[in-house]
């Protein structure tokens, strides 16, 4: 396993700590390659403020080493801009020009929690862009334990595909973003879609199904906890593409009376909405659904994010609101804390 980014053996966020480092002596010392005797190897290194070519060079470096697990993580998502040409010219086409396949995982810090606009958006509407012909694997997890099958199907596979992982932030942390060991044991695997985790109402009473993807879903459902809302189902779409049809049909028809709605924190000109937007309907209409699919997010924007917390708070109060049909004022405090 091999894994390199700026800031990578710490983590970014301080929630790696991959190498340690003797204070006096300077030696280094890296638990994960003492786990067991007969073990993989695990490498892992901070590299220069240059994504073009350390992108580049672990892209070539996972053609050379097929049953490695190369991983290459940027610093912040918004951060891969700097190696576009490398992710247009040989990530999402190189199988299908040269025949060479790739198990690449790209790592990209994603979320908006008033960071600005350049620390909340990995540019995922770009990867979804790119995708067709089955030619990669673009995914947002929301529990360890989806991360971990994601990152164990990559290398359990006898082919190779590029993996796109909208990696969280505040999620590293958060209280409900967790897993136990039976989520990663026997008979586990990874879910393209996870299902509501709440008791609600019967699902014909269900008067809304909210799809969503990455850590907005955990902001619905405290606020849906806060206001004992038990009529709106919250359904996660944890991979994008390959499009999860099959999920996503069984997800829409077990709510027959439900209207369904798609909330994402990007603006709607970004994030997954012009992706999504036409494969659900297609599904929606497979089975005779009437309505239309509603869209609750930020509206059409030039920058991925508002550069004013201030501004963020009221955007993501506004979306929270919209989604489960409360007034500005009923949001939890939590949330506008949060927010």
């Amino acid at each position: 396993m091999r894994l390199t980014g700026q800031d990578s053996q710490r983590g970014t966020f301080s929630h790696r700590h991959s190498v340690l480092i003797d204070q006096v002596s300077e030696e280094r010392y890296t638990p994960l390659n003492n786990i067991a005797q007969k073990q993989a190897r695990y490498e892992v290194h901070d590299s220069s403020l240059s994504e073009l070519a350390v992108l580049g060079f672990e892209y070539g470096y996972s053609l050379t080493e097929p049953g490695a697990l190369t991983l290459w993580e940027g610093q912040f998502g918004d951060f891969a801009n700097g190696a576009q040409m490398v992710i247009d010219q040989f990530i999402a086409s190189g199988e299908i020009k040269w025949l060479r396949m790739s198990g690449l995982v790209m790592l990209l810090p994603h979320g908006y929690e008033g960071q600005g606009p350049e620390h909340s958006s990995a540019r995922l509407e770009r990867f979804l862009q790119l995708c067709g012909e089955d030619n990669m694997q673009v995914v947002n997890c929301t529990t360890p334990a989806n991360f971990f099958h994601a990152l164990r199907r990559q290398m359990h596979r006898n082919f190779r595909k590029p993996l796109i992982v909208m990696t969280p932030k505040s999620l590293l942390r958060h209280k409900l973003a967790v897993s136990s060991l039976n989520d990663i044991g026997t008979g586990t695997s990874f879910k393209r879609v996870i299902s509501e985790i709440d008791t609600i109402a019967a699902d014909a009473q269900v008067r809304r199904l909210i799809l969503c993807s990455g850590k907005v879903y955990y902001d619905l459902l405290e606020a849906r906890r806060e206001k004992q809302i038990n009529d709106i189902a919250l359904v996660r779409m944890e991979q994008y593409y390959p499009f999860p049809a099959r999920e996503v049909e069984l997800a829409i028809a077990q709510y027959q009376n439900a209207e369904v709605v798609w909330v994402q924190e990007e603006p709607q000109n970004m994030g997954a909405w012009s992706f999504v937007a036409p494969r659900i309907t297609e599904v929606m209409e497979s089975l005779g659904r009437a309505g239309k699919l509603r869209y609750v997010g930020r509206k059409e924007a030039a920058s991925p994010a508002a550069g004013y917390l201030k501004i963020h708070t009221r955007e993501q109060q506004a979306l929270i609101a919209d989604a489960i049909t409360l007034t500005l004022a009923e949001v939890p405090a939590k949330q506008k804390k949060k927010a």
